[in-house]
């Protein structure tokens, strides 16, 4: 697998969710090196592992959650190690007891299909109805993997651009919670 800097050359075969996220981040003079890979789709896979290797970076697991109501929706970022508690992360959230969001939400709201989740998909939520939760590791990370709304390719974005650049210029805001 090659890492490259920044947009593909050609981008006939590239779908328009995948280019709006390029198009954001170079609105925003983020830099950003791509990994071009197999469909990826869990961490249980060696492609997974393969893929952070290549990239530098590790890829986090972007979870979107809901409250049981479905009224409040949630990303929480954490590292592939840690483990989703919903109690805990809960009650750092200050929220009701948050689970896993049907799938037609996550296209909804962030037009990611289950797979694809990333931070990138907050660009969608122009209603600002997505909260996202990141993990302590995450934030004091150097670089952060992720994907660009498919999971055909993965980025590695410098950590203090994603949270201080491209969540804040997506005019979201972030809550800090901490996963075993």
């Amino acid at each position: 697998m090659e890492l490259f800097k920044g947009r593909p050359a050609d981008l006939s075969d590239r779908s328009e969710k995948e280019i709006k996220v390029y198009d954001y981040l170079d609105k925003l003079a983020i830099d950003y090196w791509r990994l071009d890979h197999a469909p990826a789709f869990g961490y249980e896979e060696d492609l997974c592992r393969e893929i952070e290797e290549s990239l530098g970076a590790r890829i986090c697991k972007n979870l979107f959650l809901a409250n049981r109501q479905r009224t409040k929706f949630y990303m929480l970022m954490i590292p592939e190690h840690k483990v989703f508690r919903s109690s805990d992360i809960s009650k750092q959230a200050g929220s009701s007891r948050l689970h896993f969001a049907e799938s037609e939400y996550m296209e909804e709201l962030i037009e990611c299909s289950p797979g694809s989740a990333s931070v990138m998909g907050l660009i969608n939520d122009t209603e600002h109805r997505v909260q996202l939760l990141v993990d302590d590791d995450v934030i004091n990370s150097e670089y952060v993997g992720c994907h660009p709304c498919i999971n055909t390719s993965s980025l590695r974005i410098r950590s203090e651009d994603i949270f201080n650049k491209f969540v804040k210029a997506t005019g979201h805001d972030f809550i800090v919670v901490h996963a075993e």
